[in-house]
């Protein structure tokens, strides 16, 4: 058995691995050698290795953690895949010209391919030279951005691409954040594989924003220069390629001489590029910009049916009307549109300038030695003024009555002199009242006439126009005021102003209905009438004038707006029956027109529209209209997603009178137009489909006419907003109607007239018209009102025309 080996007091020295080799001494007096030492320097390299080879491990498996984490939580790309652009709303009229646009962001979609290729290397120049080349991250650049962030605390620089602009801003907030950055990393990524480089700049260059509401570099375009892309110079492009930096702050309204010195980058950057050459640099570079700083303008002026189509809209498709790139398209026509735009404003100017200057608007004091301050208070004075359409806020600077000069600021001023001062001369005069009179700090008004500059005023009183298709009810035209910047109330559709006259013609077919002919005579004289008759007090109407002709035919009684005939008729029907047949037929509100006497002479109160859809009657034969504005509606991809169906003359659901009562009252209105107060609308036109009804109120606060031709029916209206007289002796005829009649002038030529069919039921007996059950000598007709069978007047002779007769 073999024996342990044990543990002896003096353990045995083992011979060291790294000693002398065996068989040799060590040398006398040394100790055995000890193992070399590493030099520090390579200790510490190789501690770090093994350290960051740790680390970096441990961040790899960290980021890829992260990246799994972060991209699970990425949106998802439909948004740019299938890319929806907010679109604002845009309205156009029938003839496809655009009239408004209506959204937060305002943005033109262009394709790549349409977009100019100078526009494209600009862009590419000032944020992304490299972009067809990268696969949207800019290496060098973010990593500097990232330490500049780690440094700042989270506020440094940025290096973005264009698909890294395009990530951050459709899917992220602008805040500089190393998460921020992260995630723009990663969707950026993710974008250059889902969509191609052309696909990238389209969505890019319709989705950025430049300023002022622009979305868009179409869009952009129009903003500041009025114009396409495809129009622009080399020098407009580069100044829009310079906006996405500052766009708020930067852009050519905001600032123009930060924004020129970012165009001056842009077009050196794209020398350099060799997008441009020299001589093309140093004609961009040189050109003059004029920036298109006027409020939004449209090929045509429609702004209170714009409006009135916006809200419309709105109500039926809320949140979405104003993102959805809807497409609205109203019955408004142009040629009808523009003709009603001038008369209503050659009508308001007209009276404004027949009843002379006001004076100055206000005043400013400029008595100071500041020339900075001077006009900075000139530039104040002219901002509160605001212009009034083409009626432009000017301070005076001296006044003689020779010459004026005029400033709206900083080196625009005007010296206006000869015909220009025509209308103020008196108030030129040192005699002048002082609060009239024209002298230096005066806030006045100026426009340019034929002749030049000329000192004006903006106008007081208001006007309003609406016309109808009298087959469908489709507005043609609608004119609610003035001007729409000055005001936006609605005065065709909103105002609601006593009707006078022109509301006769509804209860004269109202009698009609009740056994009247166009021929029963009624007696124009005096009439006293007590509270219990009035439902107020005692009545003692008038005739305009105070002027009493005695018997009449209902023809001549409405050919002349006779009140006494009115009163009558109406007493005779009942004012019941009255206001239910106007409120029945004609949409004339019963709450809004009291059932008393008085409403025979428009008391009450209505709209231009209501009389529009009521005169639209007795123009197509006895059928009630529903007037309406918009025609159809369109998605952003064309698709129809809205169509009106109105109701048109002619069907059988919407006849609300007899059409021989339509008939008769054809007739009598075309004998106002020819022969009565309304008999200037024939002369000039020169048509004979012609027919309508003068009005003025009591002490001529309102002027109306209501009226029709072929086809088309209208309403023009003219008063001040808050009630007061006009002016002695005005009347409907004198200012209503010359607003018709340059609408007419202008939408009927080539308009063939139709004549009016005598429908079944109607006899025509010496030159007159009777229902077949209602001829003279047939029993139970109305042949005389309020007088004996002894002296009947004649008939209003052919040719024969009367002055306005109003009440």
């Amino acid at each position: 058995m073999k024996q342990e080996p044990t543990l002896s007091s003096s353990p045995t020295r083992q011979p060291s691995s790294l000693g002398p080799a065996p068989g040799r001494r060590a040398p006398r007096g040394r100790s055995p050698a000890k193992p070399p030492r590493r030099h520090p320097v390579l200790r510490f390299l190789g501690w770090s290795a093994a350290t960051g080879g740790v680390l970096v491990i441990t961040a790899g498996l960290l980021g890829v953690m992260a990246y799994e984490v972060a991209s699970s939580q990425l949106p998802p790309l439909t948004a740019l895949t299938d890319y929806r652009p907010k679109l604002p709303m845009q309205v156009f009229s029938a003839d496809g010209l655009l009239i408004g646009e209506y959204g937060a962001e305002k943005r033109t979609v262009v394709s790549y391919d349409s977009f100019p290729v100078k526009m494209r290397e600009a862009i590419l120049a000032a944020e992304d030279d490299e972009f067809f080349s990268h696969h949207g991250i800019d290496l060098p650049g973010v990593a500097r951005a990232i330490l500049a962030n780690i440094k700042s605390g989270g506020r440094g620089q940025g290096a973005s691409t264009i698909t890294m602009q395009l990530a951050r801003t459709t899917f992220l907030s602008r805040e500089r954040k190393f998460t921020r950055k992260f995630y723009e990393v990663l969707l950026t990524l993710r974008i250059e594989q889902e969509l191609t480089k052309q696909q990238i700049f389209e969505i890019y260059a319709n989705q950025i924003f430049l300023g002022q509401r622009s979305y868009g570099f179409a869009t952009a375009a129009q903003t500041y220069f009025g114009k396409p892309l495809s129009e622009l110079s080399i020098g407009q492009m580069a100044m829009l390629a310079g906006l996405p930096k500052a766009p708020a702050r930067d852009n050519p309204i905001a600032n123009p001489e930060r924004a020129r010195q970012r165009q001056q980058y842009v077009l050196s950057r794209m020398r350099t590029l060799g997008f441009i050459t020299e001589e093309q640099y140093q004609q961009a570079r040189n050109e003059e910009l004029k920036v298109h700083i006027d409020r939004p303008t449209f090929p045509l002026q429609a702004q209170w049916a714009s409006e009135m189509a916006r809200t419309l809209v709105a109500e039926q498709f809320r949140d979405d009307a104003y993102t959805g790139g809807l497409r609205v398209y109203t019955t408004i026509r142009a040629k009808d549109q523009r003709a009603a735009n001038r008369a209503v404003q050659d009508a308001v100017f007209a009276f404004d300038r027949k009843h002379g200057y006001r004076g100055p608007e206000s005043a400013v004091d400029l008595n100071t030695n500041d020339e900075t301050e001077r006009e900075d208070r000139i530039e104040e004075a002219v901002a509160q003024a605001g212009d009034v359409g083409k009626l432009l806020s000017a301070v005076v600077l001296s006044a003689s009555p020779q010459k004026v000069t005029v400033s709206r600021g900083r080196e625009v001023s005007f010296d206006i002199s000869g015909p220009g001062l025509a209308f103020v001369k008196g108030w030129l005069n040192p005699k002048a009242p002082a609060n009239r009179r024209l002298r230096p700090g005066a806030v006045v008004r100026i426009t340019e006439g034929k002749n030049g500059w000329e000192i004006t005023q903006a106008p007081e009183v208001e006007a309003a126009m609406v016309t109808l298709d009298t087959n469908d009810g489709a507005i043609r035209a609608m004119v609610g005021g003035y001007d729409f910047s000055r005001s936006k109330f609605n005065r065709a559709t909103q105002s609601v102003r006593q009707p006078g006259s022109v509301l006769k013609p509804f209860i004269y077919s109202a009698a009609l209905e009740k056994g009247f002919m166009t021929t029963s005579v009624v007696n124009d004289a005096p009439i006293i009438l007590d509270p219990a008759t009035t439902g107020n007090q005692l009545w003692e109407p008038k005739n305009y004038g105070g002027h009493y002709e005695g018997p009449m035919t209902l023809r001549t009684a409405l050919a002349k707006s006779k009140n006494m005939p009115s009163i009558r008729i109406l007493q005779d029907i009942g004012v019941d029956y009255a206001q239910d047949y106007l409120g029945r037929n004609f949409g004339i509100r019963p709450e809004r027109n009291p059932a008393y006497l008085t409403m025979a002479l428009g008391a009450g109160s209505v709209t231009p529209m209501q009389i529009a859809t009521g005169i639209a009657t007795f123009a197509n034969g006895g059928y009630r209209l529903e007037p309406y504005l918009i025609d159809r509606i369109t998605d952003q991809t064309g698709r129809e997603v809205a169509r009106a169906n109105p109701p048109r003359a002619g069907g059988e659901d919407n006849l609300t009178i007899d059409p021989r009562n339509a008939f008769l009252m054809d007739s009598m209105l075309k004998t106002v137009a020819r022969h009565g107060t309304a008999a200037r609308v024939t002369k000039e036109v020169k048509r004979n489909d012609l027919a309508g009804k003068t009005g003025t109120t009591n002490d001529s606060r309102d002027a109306w006419f209501a009226g029709y031709a072929t086809g088309v029916a209208g309403v023009t209206w003219l008063g001040y907003d808050r009630p007061r007289p006009l002016g002695e002796r005005e009347t409907g005829g004198g200012l209503a109607l010359p607003i018709w009649i340059e609408y007419l002038k202008e939408v009927m030529p080539g308009v063939p007239e139709k004549a009016r069919p005598v429908p079944h039921g109607v006899t025509e007996i010496d030159g007159e018209y009777y229902l077949d059950e209602a001829q003279p000598s047939s029993p139970g007709v109305k042949r005389a009102l309020g007088i004996t069978e002894d002296g009947l007047s004649s008939d209003l002779k052919d040719g024969q025309q009367t002055k306005d007769q109003i009440f």
